[in-house]
């Protein structure tokens, strides 16, 4: 949803500022005023390509910065998104969000999806038929949630098998060299057959075995010094008596006494901690050349195969499974293609139902639409939807079945794609139906008709204005229109001016609001005019 709009330079505008309502915000003027000029700035900002002529005669540079609320999609979550452009006379453009430098093609790709400029053919969705079938899958999305999800998951899973069967279809075809090479991977890894963590513990057990002595003495000269003779124990013993005898006059050597006392248990714990480990220690000349030999050979792997005991097992694994593909490729090659063949069958299952539920789907969409479109007078036109079928090698996670929306003028004439109506405004007034009928559930924010007022008037004129503020109740509208009632309708109005050689832009209130729609009713401002604007307005 836009905040707000800020120009420079662009065209004839010198400097405006555009803060559009939530709801239906018009822009008026008279023709040539520079209303179109606000509708490029806002290309810009949505990534469109710059030219130099947008740029004022006599500046540098344009510039053009937008405020964009509550921006999301799969990939990103914004809030408050601060969009700037800048496009110098030389040509030369900068963009940037939230003061980081972008690219256009990431303007493209955050803000243009959420933004619709009907009536502008390079960015009216309803203009690309790849977007046909998401705007029916929103609108029905109670009826096509479960299908599509589950032709989704058939599809994933087929993809999967496919690939799983082209990957054994080329293990089977493996050259001999290779399948040796394997064979001799697999056979010298087995010939030591290392276990986890057993490299780990023989270098741990090495370690000590070749310092046994020194920790045998190490514990021996501990529990000497604490438990033989003149050791500390008899030393503390010797303190604790003392102490105690002192102690029957003053507590406070009493207490120490204690202390000294829980000391020794810690000492004892210790003393005997050492004489075990000492008497534990068993140096075996035999048992250490077994170690070392063995940890020579895995070392050898890890040269080999390694630099970690991780990727040796990964090498004996990958190697395992050529061999296993090779060796039962018969079997293997059965499985698998009995695995894809079922997991075809699931997805053109899948695939059906999710053709059935949006066939179901679709005609009542159109004939929705049509009933919009009857309310804009335009006659016995009508949308038509159409699915074909693709080949299997064409389908994609969006579906089996190509979608489009097709455009009947009139009863008995031959439906046609909407890229090929000829006017801007009945096309902008089809997508306006289509977005009637989306309501909430559109994932488009902001909806700018630019051209949607093109040869309308009288009832016609009337009719689209309720449709323009039922619109508005969904979506954030803004409107460039000469009609009175569809400007009398917004909930924000601004008018566009042009003096002498430069565009004004300003919002309209009260009396300026009253004065503009009598110019718009009657071309000028008269008494009878203002009593038609006020009643308009009331």
């Amino acid at each position: 949803m836009i905040d707000e709009i800020q120009v420079q330079n662009l065209a004839l505008i010198r400097e405006a500022s555009l803060e559009p309502s939530r709801g239906l915000t018009v822009l008026t003027g008279e023709t040539g005023a520079g209303k179109t000029a606000l509708i490029e700035a806002l290309k810009l900002l949505m990534g469109a390509r710059a030219s130099t002529g947008m740029v004022r005669d006599g500046e540098e540079a344009l510039a053009v910065s937008g405020r964009f609320e509550s921006i999301s999609s799969e990939e990103n979550d914004y809030s408050d998104l601060v969009v700037t452009r800048r496009v110098s006379a030389d040509g030369r453009s900068k963009a940037s969000v939230n003061g980081a430098m972008a690219s256009v093609g990431e303007l493209a790709e955050m803000v243009g999806p959420t933004v619709d400029l009907c009536g502008q053919f390079e960015h009216q969705q309803l203009m690309r038929p790849a977007t046909h079938l998401s705007i029916l899958d929103s609108w029905a999305s109670e009826q096509i949630e479960a299908p599509l999800a589950a032709y989704r998951q058939a599809f994933a899973a087929a993809q999967a098998a496919a690939e799983e069967l082209a990957r054994v279809q080329a293990a089977s075809e493996q050259s001999h060299e290779r399948l040796e090479d394997a064979r001799y991977i697999l056979r010298r890894i087995d010939e030591v057959a290392p276990e986890e963590g057993e490299y780990e513990q023989l270098q741990h057990d090495l370690e000590l075995a070749e310092h046994a002595e020194a920790l045998a003495v190490a514990a021996s000269t501990a529990h000497e010094a604490l438990s033989g003779e003149n050791g500390a124990f008899d030393a503390l013993n010797a303190a604790v008596a003392a102490l105690e005898a002192g102690g029957r006059v003053d507590s406070a050597l009493s207490d120490m006494a204690q202390t000294l006392r829980e000391t020794s248990y810690a000492l004892e714990d210790v003393s005997s901690s050492a004489r075990a480990y000492r008497d534990d220690i068993e140096f075996d000349p035999e048992t250490l050349a077994q170690q070392q030999e063995r940890f020579s050979q895995m070392q050898g792997l890890l040269r080999t195969y390694g630099p970690r005991m991780e990727d040796v097992f990964a090498r004996r694994e990958e190697a395992a499974d050529i061999v296993s593909l090779v060796d039962d490729a018969a079997g293997r090659m059965q499985a698998v293609t009995k695995q894809a063949q079922e997991a075809e069958s699931a997805l053109a299952v899948a695939a059906d139902a999710l053709d059935a539920a949006r066939d179901q789907a679709a005609p009542q969409f159109a004939v929705e639409v049509t009933a919009v479109m009857a309310r804009l007078e335009m006659g016995s036109a009508q949308l038509v939807c159409s699915r074909h079928r693709l080949d299997r090698k064409d389908w994609t996670e969006a579906g089996p079945s190509s979608f489009e929306f097709f455009y009947r003028p009139a009863e008995g004439m031959q439906p046609r794609p909407l890229a090929r109506i000829a006017s801007g405004g009945e096309v902008s007034r089809v997508m306006l139906a289509c977005k009637v009928v989306l309501g909430a559930r559109d994932a488009v924010d902001t909806l700018v008709f630019d051209e949607v007022d093109a040869g309308v008037g009288g009832a016609t004129a009337v009719a689209l204005a309720d449709v323009i503020a039922d619109l508005a109740q969904t979506h954030q509208v803004i409107v460039v229109t000469h009609l009175p009632q569809v400007a009398v309708r917004a909930d924000k109005h601004y008018v566009v001016r042009r003096e002498s050689a430069e565009t004004e832009l300003a919002p309209v209130t009260a009396e300026a609001r009253e004065q503009e729609i009598a110019r718009m009713l009657s071309g000028t401002i008269t008494e009878t005019s203002l009593a038609h604007a006020r009643e308009l307005l009331e």
